[in-house]
């Protein structure tokens, strides 16, 4: 009996030490995904999970990353920079995650960069657009975005509107770290290239106000040609009803960031969306017409099951692609490792390459920005003509 007990030992610790190879590479690697989920946010922030829910299946259909399974850990973050704080830190101490992608608003994206830097955690921001992420004295190795920032979009409004005859401005922004830089950037690239211009105001409403009466009234008094909006999200929905009341579209020509042309905005809109704006998304379903496109279009199609596929979900899509190539190009989920690989990568996107910067680990990642136009295709505005404004010849 002591002889059996002694050889069923002896296979079961061979069994087990033949086993552990093959689980350890089996391990998940834990991504955390804080994001917006309620609020006004939630109309770009529930995109966004889907094209990283996306993404994690179409890498794990194909056998994971380096034989290992992805695994996407959602929590929403609402809508300040404190509760972003607090969920990055639960999902890196309590999830155990290994790396982390989300955040919505730039506000967020510098809470969870600060949490990132501490933990020494790889953290990509795939949607806040804030420069002070990345600038000088700000940048540290654990951050990276796959988004645009606050420079390229501004700058490339201002070119858009420095094309029209309009020298009176009004700008209106959320009183926070997105609207206060992205006007920024406006302002001071419109009168580099248009020095006539004069900002003939500025209305700072706070971020998830309801009532946009106290802003449209001053711009109205303001008699400018033309407004740089950069109000998003369900934010830009709010304003642009309550705006109608006072015809405030038919008398101030529009210029708006926050991708206010994106299909969500639109088909929350509907007829309420003015048309004749000029406006960017991120990604339109219908546009551009390429194979890799097409075929993202497809997948994304299916994969949501809503007829007209949501813009934002590129976002979160691009941000696991971003993370998944850079493991793979490293050969391991080592911290360092894997941020050695970032910096100078150029991946394969749906709209075509894209390479993240080494120097300030930012993505060359333009937008697609149209005016507004009613077309009998579809039950809601799109934007045409469109062009994708390239980041290059944008960027510090």
């Amino acid at each position: 009996m002591r002889r059996f007990s002694i050889l069923f030992t002896v296979i079961a610790l061979a069994v087990m030490v033949f086993l552990v190879p093959a689980r350890a590479a089996e391990k998940s690697i834990v991504i955390g995904f804080p994001m917006i989920l309620s609020g006004g946010g939630a109309l770009f922030g529930q995109p966004a999970v889907k094209g990283a829910e996306m993404a994690v299946k179409e890498y794990n259909d194909k056998g994971g990353v380096l034989g290992r399974p992805l695994q996407l850990i959602v929590r929403d973050c609402a809508g300040t920079p404190q509760e972003a704080t607090r969920v990055a830190k639960e999902l890196i101490l309590k999830d155990k995650v290994d790396f982390l992608v989300g955040g919505l608003t730039s506000s967020q994206g510098v809470a969870i960069s600060e949490v990132a830097k501490t933990e020494q955690v790889l953290y990509i921001a795939p949607i806040s657009k804030t420069t002070a992420m990345t600038e000088p004295g700000k940048l540290h190795p654990y951050v990276f975005r796959a988004a645009a920032n606050t420079n390229t979009e501004g700058r490339s409004a201002a070119v858009f509107m420095a094309k029209h005859p309009w020298k009176r401005i009004y700008t209106i922004g959320p009183d926070y770290e997105y609207g206060q830089m992205v006007t920024k950037a406006f302002v001071e690239w419109i009168k580099k290239i248009k020095p006539e211009v004069e900002i003939v105001g500025q209305g700072w409403p706070k971020l998830g106000e309801t009532d946009y009466t106290p802003f449209i009234m001053p711009a109205l008094a303001a008699k400018p040609d033309a407004a740089f909006i950069s109000l998003w999200g369900g934010h830009f929905v709010t304003f642009a009803k309550q705006s109608a009341d006072y015809g405030f579209f038919e008398k101030v020509k529009i210029v708006s960031a926050g991708e206010a042309g994106c299909p969500e905005t639109a088909m929350a809109l509907k007829d309420d969306l003015p048309l004749g704006i000029t406006s960017n998304s991120y990604d339109l379903f219908y546009y551009p017409d390429t194979p890799e496109h097409n075929a993202y279009v497809a997948n994304l199609t299916a994969f949501t099951g809503e007829k007209y596929p949501p813009s934002w979900a590129i976002t979160g899509h691009t941000g696991i692609q971003w993370l998944a190539e850079a493991i793979q190009k490293a050969g391991s989920t080592d911290t360092i490792a894997v941020i050695k690989a970032l910096e100078g990568l150029t991946i394969q996107t749906p709209i075509g390459k894209q390479t993240m910067r080494a120097k300030d680990h930012q993505a060359t990642r333009g937008q697609f920005w149209g005016t507004t136009t009613k077309v009998a295709e579809y039950p809601f505005p799109i934007l045409r003509p469109v062009e994708y404004i390239s980041a290059d010849d944008l960027m510090d």
